[in-house]
């Protein structure tokens, strides 16, 4: 295996300062010295690069994704690695890990993703344990794709999310349903080989009080798609025409509109309610039972390989690396 070490900051590389943990550069230095620790462990071929400067992970851009991604196609395409670890911090590590699944696609070679939920060394910290256990996974070998390892878990990922600010197993997969029953109707996914550009997106999750005028200063704001995070099998007001009439107005100005549920069981369906069918009489596409964090990585790598509305809309109901269909078919 020859191993690219990707540190991008996080809580795994965090050091004390007066206003508390911050990132901190020259991770690889500490990695050696902790494998000097570990003689008999499986290092192989590995090469360490970080991405400068290393941020905490709340400050996750679409750049940095960009950066990542550009980082990973280098190592494997010129450099001839055959693996990735990436190292990030856990805020928005289900983010990025989506996100990447997407930017990725078809990528021959697996990407795991890990970090920690305290710093290494640490008191009682699981940084080493998720790194190096990570490292060992990778040696006993992970189909392509992009995974995350945490905790003693290999979890794919777009179906991962964080469920737990305390917890040493913070992540898991969504149990949501894994249905598909979109069609690729000879569409082509943009591949790892296609590069991407930033996507003006945004999230709104629907709550009682909401306004037509709440939603039409989203879209003001030049947004290219937006996730609707409705109730239930996806359902919004129905009788809230302005809200509905602003809706079909963006979509007809070429906005991908597209909706989730935000329970943590269930799915989209909008055939269940009246309510739900009239959001897709709006042009909403239904996400299924995606994650809101796979459900923006996909948008944002549709979008970003500048696809038109209609093409991202019917991949979008296109199950491409597991966010429909869960881990059985990609594992």
């Amino acid at each position: 295996m020859r191993l690219l070490i990707l540190y991008t900051g996080g809580t795994i590389g965090m050091q004390s300062s007066a206003a508390g943990l911050v990132p901190a550069s020259g991770f690889d230095a500490r990695l050696r010295a902790e494998l000097e620790q570990r003689p008999d462990f499986p290092a192989g071929d590995w090469l360490f690069r970080e991405l400068s400067p290393p941020i905490d992970s709340a400050n996750m851009s679409q750049a940095h994704w960009l950066s990542m991604r550009d980082a990973i196609v280098e190592a494997v395409d010129q450099q001839g690695r055959d693996a990735v670890l990436l190292l990030h911090g856990t805020d928005t590590l289900a983010y990025t890990a989506a996100a990447l699944s997407f930017l990725l696609l078809g990528l021959p070679v697996p990407v795991l993703l890990t970090g920690s939920m305290l710093p290494a060394g640490a008191p009682d910290s699981d940084a080493w344990g998720n790194l190096f256990g990570a490292w060992q996974r990778l040696a006993d070998g992970v189909t392509p794709g992009v995974h995350l390892f945490f905790h003693g878990h290999l979890l794919l990922g777009t179906r991962v999310t964080k469920r737990s600010s305390e917890r040493l197993d913070a992540f898991a997969e969504s149990s949501r349903p894994v249905v598909c029953t979109g069609e690729a109707a000879g569409r082509q996914a943009p591949d790892w080989r296609v590069t991407r550009r930033e996507v003006n997106l945004a999230c709104l999750p629907l709550y009682p009080g909401l306004r037509a005028e709440h939603l039409r200063a989203l879209l003001a704001t030049g947004v290219q798609g937006l996730l609707l995070e409705c109730y239930g099998s996806g359902t919004a007001p129905a009788d809230n025409e302005a809200l509905l009439r602003s809706l079909r107005d963006a979509h007809r100005q070429g906005v991908v509109i597209v909706a989730i549920s935000q329970c943590p069981e269930g799915q989209v369906n909008f055939a269940t309610y009246a309510a739900g069918s009239r959001l897709a009489g709006c042009g909403v596409v239904g996400g299924g039972g995606m994650t809101r964090e796979a459900a923006l990585g996909k948008l944002f790598a549709l979008l970003g390989a500048g696809l038109e509305q209609g093409e991202v809309e019917a991949l979008f109901a296109v199950d491409l690396c597991g966010e429909l269909t869960g881990p059985a078919s990609s594992h």
